[in-house]
This record gives structure tokens, sequence and C-alpha cells, in this order.
């Protein structure tokens, strides 16, 4: 009996330690994924992720306007607010300066398949795949054209302007073109978009302003608002989405807008224009531009993470083409895929898309050298001086101006 009690006195150490080393495996296979909520896969695909791979996934639903702030002071103190982390493009620059993200291995074929994907490369270094794409469209209300008597879509923005004046003009409706002038963040990537499209450049290879592109973009903006009253002053002070919804209410007759928008033109519950609006090829200086501007959202690995192999399997399998295609059907995102895209066109699963799949291999950056680290005071000073401008408050080469020097001086101070 003695001889039975020492057994068991001797084996219960290993049998606890054997538990221990079991327990700890089961850590190593378990990651914590940061993302806002229309980013969050159903049950069945992270329980197919987890039977395939062993990895257990605890996703960390989080407001977006939030999660960049927890990977900041996470960090600071050393640790990964989660494993994978939601990273926007704008904050690309940011996190490459902060070395917050390890990078990721892709082909060039991986590369080349999601054009969506260049902001998020700094330096030859992937620091984030996107599984959300958002690139700027041009819509028209074909049923405006018409009854004005214009039979084609506008190609370029000279015929845009035209084709809006004879609009109004023909008291079809008030204010025929819409876009987003807040002071936020919206108006900064519609000057973007606008000297993008218009000019084929925002910065110059040193990362300042070029001069003729966004002088020439703010002229082109304030003319339309100030002088010609083609835009709705309550775009001066209203959200980017309500100045987008526009088209959708049919107080608009040509927005450039979120990819969204394909889907939205269409749905019953909150458009007024079924049917009547098409989507087009952004325009451009003498034709439709040969580029457009992502504004995606991806997912990357954190540094700090202790399951950086498991949150790489995760981050990429979150960027499959099969994930990307059940994602869109779970919470309707447009597809980085090009591929995937063509596929849900195909299928039907995606209508009314016009020039959406054209544009989307158009996608390029206008930041020669990525995405900056001081984005977000970048941002800050472009979308005042907008604001001011078209609030009248500052002329057209005031608000360059102030911009400019601002720019000059984040670029110095790097």
């Amino acid at each position: 009996m003695r001889k039975i009690i020492s057994f068991f006195l001797v084996l219960l150490p290993m049998m606890f330690f054997i538990f221990s080393c079991s327990g700890n495996e089961k850590s190593e296979n378990s990651i914590t994924v940061m993302v806002p909520d229309w980013a969050v896969p159903s049950d069945e695909m992270l329980n197919a992720f987890t039977a395939d791979t062993g990895i257990t996934v605890n996703m960390n639903v989080i407001a977006w306007e939030n999660i960049r702030d927890k990977i900041s002071i996470a960090a600071a103190g050393g640790t990964a607010a989660a494993d994978v982390v939601e990273v926007d493009w704008s904050w690309v620059g940011e996190f490459n300066s902060a070395d917050w993200l390890e990078p990721i291995e892709l082909s060039q074929e991986e590369i080349d398949a999601m054009p969506s994907i260049k902001p998020f490369i700094i330096e030859g270094n992937v620091l984030a795949l996107p599984y959300a794409n958002d690139f700027r469209l041009a819509y028209y209300n074909k049923k405006h054209f018409d009854a004005a008597g214009i039979k084609e879509a506008p190609k370029s923005w000279d015929e845009v302007y035209a084709a809006l004046k004879t609009i109004k003009d023909s008291g079809i409706t008030k204010y025929p073109f819409s876009m987003p002038l807040n002071a936020d963040e919206s108006c900064t990537t519609s000057l973007i978009w606008m000297a993008y499209s218009k000019y084929g450049v925002v910065f110059n290879e040193d990362s300042t302003l070029n001069k003729d592109a966004v002088l020439g973009a703010l002229q082109f903006i304030n003319q339309m608002i100030n002088v010609d009253n083609l835009i709705d002053p309550a775009c001066k002070t209203s959200t980017g989405m309500d100045a987008y919804r526009r088209i959708n209410s049919a107080e608009a007759s040509f927005i450039v807008g979120p990819t969204s928008f394909v889907s939205r033109v269409q749905d019953p519950n909150e458009s007024q224009v079924v049917g009547e609006v098409v989507p087009i090829l952004l325009p451009g200086a003498n034709g439709p531009s040969p580029k457009t501007f992502a504004l995606p959202e991806g997912v990357g690995v954190i540094k700090l993470s202790k399951n950086k192999e498991s949150a790489m399997k995760f981050v990429k399998w979150f960027n499959s083409a099969e994930i990307q295609k059940q994602l869109n059907y779970v919470q309707n995102t447009m597809p980085t895929r090009i591929a995937v895209m063509e596929d849900l066109i195909n299928e039907g699963k995606l209508k009314n898309t016009g020039a959406l799949l054209e544009e989307s291999a158009l996608i390029d950056s206008p930041f020669p050298n990525g995405i900056p680290s001081y984005y977000s005071e970048m941002t800050t000073a472009i979308f005042n001086a907008v604001n001011e401008m078209v609030l009248g408050v500052k002329t057209p080469e005031e608000a360059f101006n102030t911009m400019d020097t601002k720019i000059k001086q984040l670029v110095a101070a790097k």
C-alpha cells in the first residue's frame, strides 16, 4: 500500500507538469483580433479557421475611432493591444514610424492581385493586408442628364462642369454637385481625389504639395460652391456621408464617392433613385482619369505579439479570396481582390456595377513616399484650410499657402 501511495506521490507532480505544458500550448494557439464591427467574420467562418489551423480566435470588437489609441497606449507599455489589429490606410505611416507592425511576406503575384494594397506598402514592406476595398468612383444621375438634353456620361471635369451648369439652369435640381467640405477627414480626401484625378498629382517627390495641382483643385472647388452655386452650402458643415447621400435623394446629379454607393443607390430602403444612377469612371483632365484614390481598411500583425506565427496565418486567411467572398456575403464588404469582385459580379451578387471593375484596376497612391507618419497633423491642416475657403474666410491662394506652409514644416521635421 505504501508503495502505491509513493508511486502516486511521484506521479502527481509529473501529471501536473504535463497538464501545465498542455495549457501553455493551448494558450499559444489562441490569438486576439481587434477590429470594428463591420470586419467581424461569422462564427461559422471562425470555427472553420480553428478547425483547419488549430488556432482559436478571440474577437475584440472596438469602435473604429478608438482602435488607434488602444494600440498606442498598449505599445507604450510594451504590450500588444491584440495580436491582429485593424490598420486604416491613413494610419500606416504612423504605425510604420513607431515600428508597431510585423512585415508580411507576399509574392509579387499576390500583390498585383489587389491594387488597393498600395497604401499599405512602405519602402517595399507590406505592413497590412486590405480586407475592405474603398476607392473613389463617380456616379451620375442619368435621368437628370437626359432631362437636360445631355445624352452621354461626362468623361472630363470640363464636361462635368458644363453638364452641371446646364442641369442647374434647366431647373432640374438647384445644387447638382455634392462633395464633403466640412472640417473633417472626408474634406481632405475630397481635395486629394480632385487634384489627383484632374491633374494626376498631389504631392511632389519630396512629399510637399504640388502647387499647380492643389491650387487648381482649390480654385475649381471654390468656383463651383462660391461662384456658380453648384454645391449646396449645407456641404460646408454637414458630414461627408450626408454630402454623398444627396445623390440618393435626387438632390445631386453627380458625386465622386465611396464604392458602397454602387449598392446604396439601388437600395429602396435608402434611395429614391433606384435604377437612375450609374457608376462611371472618375473624370480626368481630357477624358477619364487614369488613376483613382483608394481608402482601404486592412489588418496587420503587432510586432509585440507573442503569437505572431498564428496571427500571420489569420491575416493571410482573412485576406484570402474565399474569405473575401464570404465576408461580402456576411458584411457586404467590397473585396480587395479583383478576381473576387469579378466572381461576385458574375454571380449577380454585386449589381449596377457600371465602371466599378474597370476603376478598381486604376487604383494608385498619390503619396510618392507612402503615407507619412505625420498624416494626422497634415490632414487637419488641409481640411481646416479648405473649410475656411468654402466659408469665405480665405481665398484659394490663402488656403493653399496655409496648408503648404504647415506641410513643409512637417516634412522638414520628419
